[in-house]
């Protein structure tokens, strides 16, 4: 799998995934009409030029298949802190790319944007998404109530971090 900047020709790819009901049912997002998801990935695009560039997204490709997203955002600079989120085809769920592109989205945080701090939230029945961010060694710190409004009502989140010093101690880092 690569992780590469996402380009705006990457926007019919991301639309096989952001227009199912299943690869959204935790987002405040979706199903995505076509042009919804050609002014996300617009945007997404565009962030790659913004100075100070505060979001970085990627597309996560296996051969010439876009099959998952990942984006890291700084959240603040002088606190060197970032959030990263991702989602993954869900034709290819289970096969690792989820923890792949988080690995990745770390190793930039840390190792290219001198981040101190990066978290992840998930929706509490999201299991998948909590396994996840525990492979990547995030620890769990507490669940946050009623954080986004998604199509079933109030969503809580799940917190989950990772320092500089616990990412540079895990092994393969």
């Amino acid at each position: 799998m690569t992780l590469d900047k996402i380009a705006f020709a990457d926007w019919p790819a991301v639309h096989s995934w952001a227009r199912l009901a299943e690869a959204c049912r935790f987002q405040p997002w979706g199903p995505n009409t076509e042009d919804q998801t050609r002014d996300f990935v617009r945007g997404a695009v565009e962030a790659w030029s913004s100075e100070p560039q505060q979001r970085f997204a990627h597309a996560a490709r296996r051969g010439d298949a876009v099959v998952g997203m990942g984006e890291l955002r700084v959240r603040s600079r002088a606190q060197r802190q970032g959030e990263l989120s991702y989602i993954v085809h869900p034709r290819v769920w289970g096969q690792g790319i989820g923890t792949e592109i988080g690995r990745r989205l770390l190793e930039c945080g840390f190792d290219q944007l001198g981040l101190h701090r990066i978290y992840a939230t998930c929706d509490p029945r999201n299991l998948g998404s909590s396994r996840v961010l525990t492979k990547l060694g995030m620890t769990y710190e507490g669940r946050h109530r009623h954080t986004t409004w998604i199509r079933d009502g109030w969503r809580d989140s799940l917190v989950f971090s990772i320092l500089e010093e616990e990412w540079r101690a895990e092994p393969g880092s």
